[in-house]
């Protein structure tokens, strides 16, 4: 008997201790609460927490890891109200313990994490390593720790786990235009702040433009006195630009974070605002104006004139002092070489260097700026076309026209930063355009950035090493605030910053998501104005003749909520699940939900119960539209009533602007365009233009007066029978946000409700 009863205890010691290995309900639970960005190579959890609490102390044994104590300590101080001590020696427990361990696999950006329920282990391999594990740390603890005032609450909770880490690439990277649009410093230590957040590493700073110069040079105040002011075409001035101790500041700032700050300055090209400071240093002399529409500017640097080279190497000399970076990026892109074909200096340079062509008098050009930047101990990275005509020995690439300037550059041994237009550029659209903020053009998803792979496969394993990795490209031409800035760049900078650090067997996009709406609170706490996805569907005037089908989707599925009865939707709202039916007029207001209660900018659509428009049955025997202009144009259709005589002639609207050349924005204009549209059937249509004013039927259809018509705004829907019905066009050549209207010409096109493409209409389809 007592024989049996000690093998049943043995027996139920060994079904506990199973037991407690396997996983739990409520282990499961809180390993479905870990939501870390980057995912991390190694991450196992256990049950239990460590709780942050004001007894909790710091251990440290040097001083490179107090030096993070102290940036931590303040940051824990601002949310939890906990004034951290800081000891050598460990206690029995309640301590979060640094240490540096410069043989850690994976070099000196890795790092391990163990957190047990009476201590924390953070282990690098430099300080830097331990600063990533104290980053990991923070999104460990619930949301609020990233609040910049103390919250009142008892669980500041981290869950049992370890964690061993690793960054796949060198090169993690955010780039920033701020040339077209300025960013001021704390907007732009916002960003580097986030970068912190996510493991990335390099700033890459676009510092000069055509449109604007940005960076002090004392050497030559006019560069900001000058440069850093252009007229836009609305008619006001547009200015801004970081003195050196702006700069400075902000280097520092990111040292503080570990991000490498690497400056820009474009040349031989994109450099008019240079040369409307110094017009000495063009190959045509000026004057010159800083220009103030986007594109690609003719004049540039002068390659015959030694002073040119004189005046860069001052401006390097400058740059360099105020950026400890080891890279130095020249820009190098979109150099055109029409004032290199007829500069008497420029063709005499290419006969004394024995050059070809103007390919390799860029080449040269770049070579000689590369033995300064060597002489800096600077190693020189620009934009692929730095391929064309001879790469400098010592450069690296940034591969942006697709991969092929990278596979080429790695494969003559040069490293190189993958950043393709397809996946990497943030200024694209992520969003339907009809319903989205004006963008450059180009449409690339959340998921298109995350799926990017860096490593070409053309390349074998013994190039695979010159990947360095990858960055997010934030152009700003149309990104006017600093708030549509971060509209633009996030979320997707940060799915970025996980093809950056994660292995690649390693990411899972829906996994990813699924993380990323849990970190979306930390970045409410950050005031970041991430980009939620709007409400896609109806335009935002629809007619309807029986009932109105209204249906609603999103690029990222996530819920929506919306109301009827004119007040704003919160979350409380209907949920929308499938189409909606109305009989009669009804406003729509309706709104895309996140998990944790936020809502998007919400959408207003009217419905509006109408009949069909009847054709009118004029006599027309001209082909095209009667057109009356004036060589003047207006900000604003309101100063249309400021002609005193308009000119006539018979209007061919059609491609207007494909045959207009690249400064036809600087000669002013104003188009009224009257006469009828033939409709080819009944229907409801939809109607789109980049027209300042379109009116239809006798009525105004789309109004775009003031607004940026980069690509069509403000589209609306019409019933009209078949037959002709009259159109007027208003068509202003002016400049607004640096989109010139003649660049496009006046369009317009149509697709009957339900189709999907839309329709030009040609001049076979008007008549007066």
């Amino acid at each position: 008997m007592m024989r049996t009863t000690a093998k049943l205890w043995i027996y139920l010691l060994m079904m506990t201790a199973i037991i407690a290995c396997l996983p739990q309900k409520n282990e499961r639970k809180k390993l479905k609460s870990v939501h870390v960005i980057p995912q991390p190579a190694e991450l196992s959890q256990s049950s239990g927490t460590f709780v942050l609490n004001q007894t909790t102390q710091w251990v440290t044994q040097n001083e490179v890891t107090a030096s993070l104590v102290k940036f931590f300590s303040k940051k824990l101080k601002e949310s939890t109200g906990f004034d951290l001590k800081t000891t050598k020696n460990e206690p029995s427990s309640n301590f979060i313990s640094l240490n540096i361990n410069t043989s850690m696999p994976g070099g000196k950006e890795a790092y391990a994490l163990s957190v047990t329920k009476d201590f924390i282990y953070i282990s690098g391999g430099s300080e830097q390593g331990v600063f990533y594990g104290l980053q990991t740390l923070l999104q460990l603890l619930p949301p609020d720790i990233e609040s910049p005032k103390v919250v009142n609450k008892t669980g500041w909770n981290v869950p049992v786990i370890e964690i061993k880490d690793h960054p796949r690439f060198k090169w993690r990277g955010m780039h920033l235009d701020v040339c077209r649009h300025f960013v001021p410093v704390e907007n732009i230590k916002k960003h580097l702040d986030m970068m912190a957040m996510f493991k990335l590493n390099t700033f890459h700073w676009h510092l000069t433009e055509d449109q604007a110069w940005r960076i002090e040079i004392k050497k030559y105040p006019k560069l900001t006195e000058v440069g850093a002011i252009r007229t836009e075409g609305e008619g006001h001035e547009y200015s801004g630009f970081y003195t050196q101790e702006d700069i400075k500041e902000i280097v520092d700032y990111a040292a503080e974070r570990f991000i490498t700050v690497v400056p820009e300055i474009e040349l031989p090209g994109h450099a008019l605002a240079a040369l409307a400071a110094y017009p000495e240093y063009s190959c045509t002399g000026g004057p010159f104006e800083v220009r103030n529409v986007w594109g690609v500017e003719p004049d540039v640097y002068c390659a015959g004139n030694d002073e040119t080279f004189q005046f860069l190497e001052d401006v390097i000399n400058e740059v360099v002092a105020l950026f400890p970076s080891p890279y130095f990026h020249i820009g190098g892109d979109e150099c055109p070489k029409q004032r290199w074909e007829k500069c008497r200096q420029c063709q005499q340079r290419m006969r004394q260097e024995g050059l070809k062509d103007e390919h390799e008098l860029q080449s040269y050009f770049i070579k000689r700026i590369e033995k300064v930047l060597v002489a800096h101990e600077k190693k020189m990275i620009g934009w692929d076309e730095i391929l064309e005509g001879g790469l400098a020995e010592s450069a690296a690439v940034m591969s942006w026209r697709g991969e092929d300037g990278g596979i080429e550059a790695a494969s003559q041994g040069h490293d190189v930063v993958m950043t393709p237009g397809n996946w990497c550029y943030l200024d694209h659209y992520q969003g339907d355009y009809r319903v989205e903020p004006v963008a450059i053009g180009g449409y690339t998803t959340l998921e298109e950035s995350y799926n990017y792979e860096p490593v070409p496969s053309e390349l074998g394993e013994e190039k695979a090493h010159h990947v360095l990795g990858t960055q997010g490209n934030v152009w700003t031409e149309y990104m006017y605030t600093p708030e549509l800035v971060e509209y633009r760049v996030y979320p997707r900078l940060i799915a970025l910053a996980e093809v950056n650090w994660t292995q690649k067997e390693k990411k899972d996009y829906n996994s990813f998501v699924n993380r990323l709406d849990r970190i979306f609170p930390r970045l409410d706490l950050y005031d970041i104005n991430y980009h939620i996805p709007l409400p896609e569907g109806p335009v935002n005037k629809l007619v309807f003749i029986d009932n109105a089908r209204v249906e609603f989707s999103n690029t990222r599925n996530y819920p929506m909520v919306y109301t009827t009865d004119g007040s704003e939707p919160n979350k409380e709202s209907d949920l929308y699940k499938d189409a909606l039916i109305f009989a009669n007029n009804k406003t729509i207001k309706i709104a895309t939900l996140l998990p944790h209660g936020k809502l998007s900018k919400v959408r207003s659509i009217e419905l509006v119960k109408t009949q069909k428009i009847s054709a009118k049955d004029p006599v027309t025997s001209k082909e095209g539209l009667a057109e009356q202009y004036a060589d003047t144009t207006f900000v604003s259709v309101a100063g249309i009533d400021k002609v005193n005589e308009w000119k006539e002639r018979d209007g061919a609207v059609e491609n207007r602007g494909a045959n207009y050349r690249e400064t036809d924005y600087k000669q002013p204009s104003s188009h009224l365009f009257t006469g009828y549209l033939n409709i080819e059937e009944d229907g409801i249509y939809e109607f789109q233009t980049n027209l300042d004013q379109f009116y239809l039927a006798g009525r105004l259809l789309i109004d775009n007066d003031g607004e940026v018509k980069r690509f069509s705004r403000n589209n609306s829907t019409i019933a009209l029978a078949k037959g002709k019905h009259p159109v007027k066009l208003v068509y202003l050549n002016n400049i607004i946000g640096g989109w010139p209207q003649a660049w496009n010409g006046p369009k317009v096109q149509f697709r009957k409700l339900g189709d999907k493409q839309f329709t030009q209409v040609t001049n076979e389809m008007y008549s007066f």
